[in-house]
């Protein structure tokens, strides 16, 4: 009895001990990623993207008003106020976490703090995923996160919830890995809050089921039923039901053909050659790690399988659209460790078997192996030579992109503008439907006739849109008329590359100019 009562004893110190050192590695990488993402966020005193300004108004409007504040601020389009849905809800909830006093400058500097810890926390979870799966040196594959693409880091530091993203998939695939099936039903709920990437949720327990099929003729149907169920949940009990199921049918319908108005350039496929510039790195991985299985004769196991099958997914979601570069570089990599690091660590035979007969569980079973006797050390060190080399390229040329970043003050002085010398909820017509995040991020006093994505106009009012484009592309003659009849539009804001728009508006008696500055041209609507 005694004996056995030490030996448990022994167990349950072992288990401690790897328990905190696991959590002391997690904690230094963590602040690791924070040091080289905030290499490349503060490469620009400005935000990566539009949008962020937009989900940074949000949270504060948030922070005011509860968890569904009140939106009035695109009454011609889908998200008029009877119809609104926040598809980023819970993202906005994190991002209220950085809102400071409120102020603009508050703002600014909590968005770009936000989108350095929320990839840091997502890298975070792909090494504990790496590290769970067993691969060796899971810490030095997770760095190289930071070195396979210059787009993908980009991406990573906007203030978007794409990390936010990325950070559910990679917990969603390490609980698969670990037969933790029923944990996606909370996640898939969360996920559906959080972000309208969701349906990703149900291509990764799908890959998951079918990998577990081709490699042990194992039915794994709990993962996309556990996955479907909590998704059911997140969109059923949700605060905006139904109006978020006929926003994301309508909001989806553009990306897959339906409609052929143009959308963010995001939506749009790279170049082959641009493509091979910015993420030659992640293409390079996930081809050394196919090499790699077939040098070594291995065959596909689950992991490496169902990663395999999601980088595939990826890569063809990749070439369709650039955005989902935000995607295929992380899973190129989870795919190339499983590939090439699964193997080179073995835990002791007396261990594997343990796990084999289920009698290792929690933390012990994600002890770090010895090294395999058949490993030579100078592999590890061109491999780490590489790693350096890698990062000293890809992470200032992310921070150059991110340096190119439009000033954070464009349309701030023409907003304080309009929100002095205008009534409060009076109408103002864009030139530009991108503009509309920092109009509204700097002046939630005026509403505006179209934002954050042109189909959203569309989808309310086809002809109405197609107004919009004339007007916006100086194919009216004279725009006034329509901008203050059809649009509802007192007034009128462009910035000076509408040169067309521009052109219109000057020789049109019902357009006087009443404010120009350095980025954006006022017009009154008489």
């Amino acid at each position: 009895m005694v004996p056995t009562l030490t030996l448990r004893a022994t167990r349950e110190r072992a288990a401690l001990v790897a328990r905190g050192r696991a959590l002391l590695a997690g904690a230094a990488l963590f602040a690791a990623f924070c040091a080289l993402l905030a290499f490349v966020q503060y490469g620009t005193p400005h935000l990566a993207d539009n949008d962020g300004f937009y989900h940074m108004r949000m949270a504060q409007l948030m922070r005011e008003q509860g968890l569904t504040p009140r939106f009035t601020w695109l009454p011609l389009t889908i998200l008029d106020e009877a119809r609104f849905y926040d598809h980023h809800m819970l993202y906005h909830v994190y991002l209220a976490l950085f809102t400071g006093d409120g102020s603009e400058a508050a703002l600014i500097a909590g968005a770009k703090a936000a989108s350095v810890a929320l990839p840091a926390l997502a890298f975070t979870a792909i090494w504990w995923l790496l590290r769970g799966a067993g691969v060796g040196w899971a810490w030095a594959w997770a760095l190289g996160l930071g070195a396979v693409s210059e787009a993908f880091l980009y991406r990573m530091s906007m203030p978007r919830a794409q990390s936010a993203s990325l950070l559910m998939l990679a917990l969603a695939l390490h609980w698969l890995l670990r037969r933790r099936h029923a944990l996606l039903l909370p996640l898939g709920f969360a996920y559906v809050w959080l972000y309208n990437a969701f349906p990703l949720l149900l291509l990764l327990a799908g890959a998951y089921a079918a990998a577990s099929w081709l490699t042990g003729r194992r039915l794994e149907w709990r993962a996309p039923a556990y996955a479907a169920a909590g998704l059911s949940l997140g969109l059923l009990a949700n605060p905006y039901f139904p109006a978020n199921l006929r926003f994301i049918a309508s909001h989806l319908a553009p990306k897959f053909g339906a409609l052929e108005s143009g959308v963010g350039n995001e939506w749009y496929p790279y170049q082959t050659w641009t493509l091979v510039e910015n993420s030659g790195g992640a293409l390079a991985l996930w081809l050394l790690g196919v090499f790699a299985l077939g040098w070594r004769g291995r065959r596909f196991d689950r992991a490496t399988l169902t990663a395999f099958l999601l980088s595939v997914a990826f890569g063809l979601m990749l070439f369709k659209s650039r955005r989902f570069v935000e995607y295929f570089p992380p899973f190129a990599l989870i795919f190339a460790a499983l590939a090439i690091g699964g193997r080179a660590l073995a835990p002791p035979a007396p261990l594997s078997r343990a796990r084999e007969k289920g009698e290792v569980t929690g933390i012990v079973a994600h002890l770090p192996a010895p090294v395999a006797t058949g490993e030579r050390p100078g592999v590890r060190i061109f491999a780490l030579l590489a790693l350096a080399a890698m990062l000293a390229l890809t992470l200032p040329a992310a921070r150059e992109t991110m340096a190119r970043a439009r000033p954070a003050e464009t349309y701030a002085d023409a907003s304080r503008w309009l929100r002095a010398n205008t009534p409060p909820g009076s109408t103002v017509f864009q030139s530009d439907w991108d503009d509309f995040p920092r109009l509204f991020f700097y002046n939630t006093a005026n509403v505006y006739v179209i934002g954050l994505d042109p189909t959203y106009l569309q989808l309310r009012d086809a002809r109405l849109f197609d107004e919009w484009v004339a007007i916006s592309r100086g194919e009216v003659e004279a725009p006034g008329a329509a901008i203050r009849e059809r649009f509802g539009a007192s007034y009128a804001i462009s910035d000076l590359r509408h040169t067309g728009f521009l052109r219109r508006a000057a020789r049109d008696p019902r357009m006087r100019e009443v404010y120009r500055d350095a980025f954006a041209v006022i017009f009154e609507i008489r």
